[in-house]
């Protein structure tokens, strides 16, 4: 366990080595007006290796956000469109024969940048969606009898719509799993709103510079993993997952109709590094409950799955974790 010396020392060192995430805010925030959580969110599965779903009405910036955060990272951006009709080598590749020199050369696809939007992940068939999480899952894709390590850093941003489901393919629990956060974001406030227009108007959106480079990225990254957490932090963080599986043992008996199954020991693993992410962003060695209850929503969201019981009484996950979150004892 390390002593209070210890964790002096590691405030101290990521005090000096946090002065990237100001100008990466402040970056954001000259292109994108609010989504202070999106922004948040992006950095967290920056930091902690993670992949994020987001899902948000069209036109709130989600496609802006992830070229932004490219740009001043001086990171490669790949963009996927889904589509009903895309196939598995749209997206990681494929072998193409050169009569010149008569063999099969490897073309790669957009998946081989560090940042990757895949926009509206819910319209591509199943087997588009597993070569996508496959590379995400492993860091790697196999074109042909080779296989290519992706770029580090690697984040993918997935957007979904949750209008207009027709003609969409629902991702699989199995998938959606292997996304550490899922994001909800919303419309701007009536004041962001005017600001948003009043900068359209008068064309004063700066294009962002790069403030850092990805080697610094994957250093904080190393950082990141040094962040303290306490054996009392582990075990609320088991205990937020296991009153998703066991509602009964936390007194929430009237939340066990609701789910018909609880969050897998991904979501535990997932809230200890977002909790160490969300530490590191705001400038301290060790993590805290809050830092936990700050992420459990994007963490647990869509790692918990309702009943028909829940979906007659209009009960969302969200419901259930912010019930979770308030029964639950807090270190």
């Amino acid at each position: 366990m390390p002593t209070s010396i210890d964790i002096r020392q590691l405030n101290a060192r990521i005090e000096a080595e946090t002065g990237f995430i100001t100008d990466l805010v402040e970056g954001m925030n000259r292109t994108i007006v609010g989504q202070k959580h999106l922004v948040n969110s992006l950095l967290i599965g920056l930091l902690s290796d993670g992949h994020i779903l987001l899902e948000g009405v069209p036109g709130l910036a989600k496609t802006l956000a992830i070229k932004t955060l490219a740009s001043l990272i001086e990171a490669q951006f790949g963009r996927l469109q889904f589509t009903p009709d895309l196939l598995p080598a749209d997206v990681i590749g494929t072998q193409i024969y050169s009569q010149k020199e008569e063999a099969f050369r490897v073309k790669k696809g957009p998946i081989f940048a560090n940042f990757v939007l895949a926009d509206e992940i819910n319209r591509a068939p199943a087997k588009v969606q597993s070569a996508l999480l496959e590379a995400m899952q492993e860091h790697q894709v196999t074109i042909g009898d080779d296989t290519f390590k992706l770029p580090e850093p690697f984040l993918v941003l997935a957007t979904q719509n949750p209008i207009e489901q027709e003609g969409t393919y629902e991702l699989p629990e199995a998938q959606v799993d292997r996304f550490m956060l899922k994001v909800i974001i919303d419309y701007p406030t009536l004041e962001e709103e005017k600001r948003i227009v009043r900068a359209h108007i008068n064309d004063s959106f700066p294009k962002p510079m790069p403030v850092i480079d990805t080697q610094r990225i994957v250093q904080a990254r190393q950082l990141v993993k040094e962040v303290y957490i306490d054996e009392r932090i582990e075990q609320y963080i088991a205990d937020i997952v296991f009153a998703t599986r066991y509602p009964e043992q936390y007194k929430l008996q009237d939340m066990k109709d609701y789910i018909s199954f609880g969050g897998s020991p991904r979501a535990s693993i997932n809230l200890a590094l977002a909790s160490r992410a969300c530490a590191f962003i705001k400038r301290r060695g060790y993590v805290i409950p809050e830092d936990v209850r700050e992420v459990a929503p994007d963490v647990l969201r869509h790692r918990i799955g309702l009943s028909y019981e829940a979906e007659a009484a209009d009960i969302k996950a969200d419901d259930i974790v912010r019930e979770i979150l308030n029964r639950v004892e807090v270190p």
